[in-house]
């Protein structure tokens, strides 16, 4: 039998009847964002229009946190605890190429290269869906106990080269004090699920992530005439290959999974000329710290190794970025049936670890009750094995996804306010 709901029906039915009513606002908050993304810690329109939002509920409204971060704090009308809630707010760096009425345009530079800017991951329904939660529980702000503690968070999937960023500089400048939550939640949307089904996870359920960066020195010349010179883009794709044997042939797949994998390969601009150097870059993803290091030590070893050997000199540089996230048990068996409650019980999935991750690992290092619930973006009657993934340039969001998640998420947060 689930737990029954401890939160007052009349209550629960009150807000999920504002979010459902003000359904239009929330897809809209979502089209606006999607035609006008912006990359990490540059996030200052969709800011702009999220703390206007916030001001006019009458929520406590801070801005400028990690650069164009937001924290809003709504007071009910009695004692109770404090519960966080996350969204992010950035875009990728990605061309759409979704045929839809408000389909992003924008470009910007990133990394020194004119880019198409893209919502590839749902982050503007993330942003949408907490806006909305808002301004529902703000309309019963009398009837709940405790705070609520909206965080609109920049620079999730990395902040620019050479600055800070995230939830990391976001904690460094006091996100979690004055009131520090006694529990989080965050939802994220994904494609390999339905629009009509919730996951949750229990324990570690998100990777670590870490960056590789290897710049490989050879000597330019003649591609007639390769001994002239020292050819750094044959030892890259010996390298490229040598890595990809680290998480396939190196490390005890029956422990933990890990991935390593090569995302950037630049070098050369002349089809008649071998270059000096050749650039490698892409991700390590692991959910054990001692697997964590021995590949940080294996990438290096393998691109040094294997470019001595034909004359190239490797600089090799592995930075770490994110910790698991993990899902606190505890915290997700009071709130299962707040979902059931809120996709019906049989739309509600227990899911094993994703190889993704989120810098939203690092509220948990602070805030040990936190939790993360996917919601599904594939239309249903859709095979949403075969949907385009999240990062994908045709990442296609069926918007019906964005009131159910509002509403599981509005309902987690009042059954955290009222308590065991």
């Amino acid at each position: 039998m689930p737990t029954p709901m401890r939160t007052p029906d009349k209550l629960c039915a009150g807000v999920e009847r504002h979010l459902a009513a003000n359904e239009a606002a929330l897809i809209g908050w979502r089209r606006d964002f999607h035609q006008h993304p912006e990359l990490g810690n540059r996030e200052t329109r969709t800011s702009g229009i999220v703390a206007a939002h916030l001001e006019r509920l009458g929520l406590k409204v801070r801005t400028g946190i990690a650069h164009t971060g937001i924290v809003a704090v709504l007071d009910g009308g009695r004692p109770g605890p404090v519960v966080g809630l996350r969204a992010d707010m950035d875009a990728l760096p990605v061309s759409e190429e979704v045929d839809v009425p408000f389909r992003s345009r924008a470009r910007t530079t990133y990394n020194g290269e004119h880019v198409g800017v893209m919502h590839a991951c749902g982050h503007d329904g993330h942003t949408a869906m907490l806006m909305a939660i808002a301004d529902a529980l703000a309309n019963h702000r009398d009837e709940l106990p405790g705070k609520v503690k909206f965080i609109f968070q920049p620079a999730e999937e990395g902040a620019p080269k050479g600055e800070e960023g995230g939830a990391a500089l976001m904690i460094k400048e006091g996100v979690l004090a004055d009131p520090k939550p006694d529990a989080m939640l965050a939802i994220h949307i994904v494609s390999r699920w339905p629009s009509d089904h919730l996951v949750y996870f229990k324990g570690p359920m998100l990777a670590s992530s870490d960056i590789f960066e290897i710049k490989l020195k050879g000597r330019q010349a003649h591609a007639a005439m390769p001994w002239a010179g020292i050819d750094p883009i044959v030892s890259a794709a010996q390298v490229v290959l040598g890595i990809q044997t680290i998480a396939s042939r190196q490390m005890n797949v029956a422990k933990q999974p890990s991935v390593v994998s090569v995302s950037i390969l630049k070098g050369g601009i002349r089809h008649n000329i071998i270059p000096d150097s050749v650039e490698l870059g892409g991700t390590i993803r692991t959910f054990d710290e001692d697997m964590r290091k021995d590949i940080h030590a294996r990438i290096k070893r393998t691109a040094e190794l294997i470019a001595a050997s034909s004359g190239v000199a490797a600089e090799v540089n592995v930075i770490r970025q994110y910790p698991v996230t993990v899902s606190n048990g505890e915290l997700v068996d009071r709130l299962v049936h707040a979902l059931e409650h809120a996709a019906g019980k049989e739309k509600v999935h227990f899911a094993s670890k994703l190889m993704a991750a989120d810098d939203y690992a690092l509220f948990g290092q602070q805030i040990p009750a936190t939790t993360y619930f996917n919601v599904g973006c594939t239309p249903p009657g859709q095979d949403a094995a075969a949907a385009e993934p999240n990062h994908s340039p045709r990442f296609y969001v069926d918007e019906s996804c964005l009131l159910l998640g509002a509403r599981a998420m509005a309902v987690s947060t009042l059954e955290l306010l009222h308590g065991a």
